[in-house]
């Protein structure tokens, strides 16, 4: 075999090895499961691995003798469908109907004898608000002067709150009419007396209630008492006591309030994230900040494991659904190192289209023979693989571009009205704030059309110098490609135009970014090509007609 032969043979073996490297690096970069502003499931997959699930926690909570919280993560668990839901319930009903007295307060607590004044708590199996035991003027009686002979200065200071007559949104509790004050008072301080309030909750209540006992105006301090009037409403005492142990602020006690009026079908899946994960301030504050679509992403991670939650309620991150297979070897390494694992997957993907281009470059030179590959437009890579890789970039990262979304969880300044506070408001839909397949899948055809755009723009290159033509007759025929040359810029307008069309028409959904990225890949297709190609051969045609006139 001559010289060559062999260098052809080894171009030819060199090209498709470029060829199938170029293609495994973007595999792995389309795989690898990893965002910059979002979660994929696969990461919470591999997070909750090895970890409780809900039923799990249930039966946790159960062995600690606490049905009233293991009843809200039973129905979390029939919610997010988790395989030990049913043999969760057969174990609940079973400890129910062994424990009757305990229902109705959700367990069991020494502290509660003050607060039976009778025993008709007991003849009841299912669970009852806290408040709803407070509704006779007995029974707060009979918690009054138990707390009165407390040494706690916080508990004394929260009892002489019940004095004040300047409030806005309760009737005195001093007044007639003011039993719904008067119980919340009560429970507080008797909250605080059982230690079941937590450190930063309680240097907060204390000190708004001394600002109030001083100023003689409830203040900041009725907001409070109505959030607990809500969550007591609907909560039994274990239940209560056990949310407000993992509570750090009087903030996240008003989130859970309101999430409890607009959203109660989820209380039971809020509830369950911030007893796992024990931060009910950054499961509140999750779905304060994301909304219906945060509700669903708990679910999904719940549905994982507790593992899942604390992954998704630490990143405070929304989850990357419906984008196509997801690369589960790589999520190991991506959750533990997930700055290297973001570099590495735009790297490979950078790569993977430099390698990609070059093996088409070097496909096309050596096909055309030796005589022409020293006049044949060559790509330059590099400069289209990083552009391609800025513009997969943007379209793989649904949550970088996207202008933040008003929730619809969002606390809004109302002023409640006591009675109407069982009745939760509506919430409107939120449509889907991740990219679906089908906008990827329009990303990419627009994208391949332009990339065989630009091909043929280099062919028709290639053909015109390779004609054994004069220099002047070359550039003349270059003029009259212009508007191939444009072809892409036209292409662009009239993919965007269709898209929009068949938006408007109701034949497709209507997606905005995946119609304008078919304009923005034929301004950058036009502007390769007669920038890279078209201007160079231009100013090398005309060098060379001023060269033979001279």
């Amino acid at each position: 075999m001559s010289l060559p032969d062999r260098t052809a043979g080894h171009r030819s073996a060199l090209w498709q090895i470029w060829l199938a490297l170029g293609v495994g690096l973007l595999a792995v970069a389309w795989l690898l499961p990893v965002n910059v502003k979002s979660l994929n499931p696969a990461l919470l997959r591999e997070a909750g691995r090895d970890t409780p699930s809900v039923s799990g926690f249930g039966r946790e909570l159960l062995d600690l003798d606490k049905p009233g919280p293991a009843e809200l993560v039973l129905a979390t668990a029939r919610q997010v469908g988790d395989p030990g839901a049913a043999m969760l319930g057969v174990v609940f009903a079973d400890f129910a109907r062994k424990h009757r007295e305990m229902m109705p307060w959700g367990g069991w607590d020494i502290a509660l004898e003050p607060l039976l004044g009778s025993n008709t708590a007991a003849s009841s199996a299912d669970s009852q608000p806290v408040l709803s035991f407070m509704v006779t003027q007995q029974a707060r009686e009979n918690l009054r002067r138990y707390l009165g002979v407390s040494r706690l200065p916080g508990v004394r200071t929260l009892l002489k709150t019940a004095e004040l007559g300047s409030t806005q949104r309760f009737v005195p509790a001093n007044r007639a009419g003011g039993q719904p004050l008067d119980a919340v008072i009560l429970l507080t301080a008797y909250l605080w007396q059982t230690e079941h309030l937590s450190a930063g909750l309680q240097r907060e209540v204390r000190a708004r209630a001394e600002i109030a006992v001083q100023t003689g105006q409830m203040g900041e301090l009725e907001d409070f008492y109505l959030d607990i009037l809500t969550l007591g409403r609907r909560l039994n005492w274990v239940q209560l006591s056990e949310l407000l142990r993992t509570t750090g602020s009087l903030g996240t006690v008003g989130q859970f309030a309101h999430l409890a009026r607009v959203a109660p079908e989820h209380l039971p899946v809020i509830y369950t994230a911030a007893l796992m994960t024990k931060s009910a301030d950054r499961v509140a504050h999750y779905l304060i900040a994301f909304g219906q679509p945060g509700a669903q992403h708990l679910q999904l991670a719940l549905a994982s494991g507790q593992g899942a939650v604390e992954q998704l309620v630490q990143r405070q991150a929304p989850v990357t659904r419906g984008t196509g297979p997801e690369f589960e070897l790589g999520a190991g390494f991506t959750l533990r190192h997930p700055e290297i694992a973001l570099v590495a997957k735009y790297a490979a993907f950078l790569a993977g289209i430099f390698l990609l281009l070059r093996s088409l470059d070097t496909r096309l030179v050596f096909s055309a023979g030796s005589a022409l590959r020293g006049a044949l437009p060559r790509m330059n890579s590099g400069l289209i693989a990083t552009l391609l890789t800025f513009i997969f970039f943007v379209f793989s990262e649904p949550f970088l571009l996207k202008a933040a979304t008003l929730s619809d969880y969002q606390i809004k300044l109302t002023i409640p009205v006591i009675g109407t506070l069982a009745a939760p408001a509506a919430t409107p839909a939120t449509p889907p704030s991740t990219m679906d397949i089908s906008t990827i899948l329009s990303i990419t055809l627009f994208a391949a059309i332009q990339v065989g755009m630009y091909f043929i723009c280099l062919l028709k290159i290639a053909e015109i110098a390779r004609q054994a033509l004069p220099a002047a007759t070359k550039l003349r025929l270059m003029e009259n490609e212009e508007n191939l040359f444009d072809g892409g810029l036209y292409i662009g307008i009239a993919g965007t135009a269709t898209a929009l069309v068949l938006q408007v028409l109701g034949l497709i959904d209507a997606n905005l970014l995946a119609a304008y990225s078919s304009n923005l890949f034929g301004i950058v297709c036009v502007a390769l090509v007669k920038i890279r190609h078209v201007r160079p051969y231009k100013r090398q045609l005309i060098i060379e007609i001023q060269s033979g006139a001279a």
